[in-house]
């Protein structure tokens, strides 16, 4: 796996905060595609359909929670990692029964971010191979459930 072959959305109305963070993502040999707004974000997901988005949760018009929904239910092999400033115990807890990799709270230290990508990412793929061998045997029902499985556990 290379970095560069990781598709992230970073999803954040913090303008600042998230441009920086993209800045900061590019200097370790990441590229990642940004959205300052949950509609824009659902819009680029449709498009380019990223591997991991990082997203916050408080954010005029439609918050976290109703991007992370709308993503899970569209895409649900696609990885979210919640990274936010507002959030709690409560809230973790809600974003994992919505399908969340993983929840990581602001200010975070850059490294544990990168390994919460990485380690998103390399789930995602070997949920992919999993999946496609069991399609390969016949087995398409198995082959959902391994697409699905990650919410199946947290619904």
């Amino acid at each position: 796996m290379t970095q560069e072959a990781i598709k992230i959305l970073l999803v954040d109305d913090e303008v600042q905060f998230v441009d920086t963070l993209a800045e900061r993502l590019s200097m370790r040999g990441f590229t990642a595609d940004i959205a300052y707004n949950g509609t824009s974000a659902l819009e680029k997901v449709a498009n380019t359909q990223p591997d991991v988005i990082v997203l916050d949760l408080r954010m005029p018009g439609m918050d976290g929670f109703a991007v992370l929904k709308a993503v899970k239910q569209r895409n649900p092999q696609v990885q979210v990692i919640i990274l936010t400033g507002h959030g709690g115990d409560q809230e973790a807890v809600i974003a994992g029964r919505y399908g969340a990799y993983s929840f990581l709270r602001k200010p975070t230290d850059i490294d544990a971010l990168l390994d919460s990508i990485r380690m998103a990412y390399r789930d995602k793929v070997e949920n992919a191979f999993v999946a496609a061998s069991f399609a390969q045997a016949g087995d398409i029902d198995s082959a959902r459930e391994v697409m699905a499985e990650k919410d199946l556990l947290q619904g």
